[in-house]
């Protein structure tokens, strides 16, 4: 089955090029606007990832559930972290892209997976490498977010565990694992320790 894919771009002709692309892919089907909420996959393409292209790409994905494809004139390594930030789970330079590297994209996408420049990948585990021993590390968190305190506690929750016992199997009061639960889900944007527990699944922690 062919995956629906929405292409947006402030500039028509490169919004028509994009288009251009994808047609007649054996993977891929381009929906119009009206028929937004039926893409799997949507892609912005612009020369630079700036505020519009971000907001745009943010506007879009509250829309639905799509995975998140940019097109990009200037990709570089700042453009790339700010599409990450953006929810961006595919990165293609303009001038990388044929047919055959869309349609790759898409389908890594559409997939769960991710998709970046090999150039840039290697830079990109450089820096979080960096962020993990120099930001996170000192303070007692991962790249997960989480420190390995409320790592073990959500991993207790997940087993089922009462608060009492939690507090009995950690040697910690109550009210500190009471504290450890609403710092995650404070922190984190959840609203409650079953949707921390999910985050943590997402992750891999437990």
């Amino acid at each position: 089955m062919k995956i629906p894919v929405f292409v947006h771009a402030d500039d028509p002709v490169l919004q028509a090029g994009v288009t251009a692309l994808l047609r007649g892919r054996p993977e891929a089907t381009v929906v119009e606007a009206t028929d937004l909420d039926t893409a799997r996959v949507v892609i912005v393409a612009a020369d630079d990832v700036d505020e519009p292209t971000v907001r745009t790409a943010r506007a879009l994905q509250r829309n639905g559930s799509m995975r998140l494809v940019l097109v990009i004139t200037n990709l570089g390594d700042a453009a790339l972290l700010a599409g990450i930030g953006a929810g961006a789970c595919g990165f293609v330079r303009r001038s990388e892209a044929t047919p055959e590297r869309l349609g790759a994209v898409v389908r890594s996408a559409a997939s769960g997976d991710g998709a970046v420049p090999p150039d840039l990948l290697g830079r990109l585990l450089e820096h979080m490498s960096s962020v993990q021993s120099s930001i996170l590390e000192p303070r007692g968190l991962s790249l997960s977010g989480l420190s390995e305190r409320e790592t073990t506690v959500l991993r207790l929750v997940a087993e089922g565990l009462e608060t009492s016992e939690i507090a009995e199997r950690l040697c910690f009061s109550e009210r500190t694992v009471k504290g450890v639960i609403h710092e995650v889900t404070t922190r984190l944007r959840l609203r409650n320790r079953a949707q921390a527990v999910a985050y943590a699944v997402r992750q891999g922690l437990i």
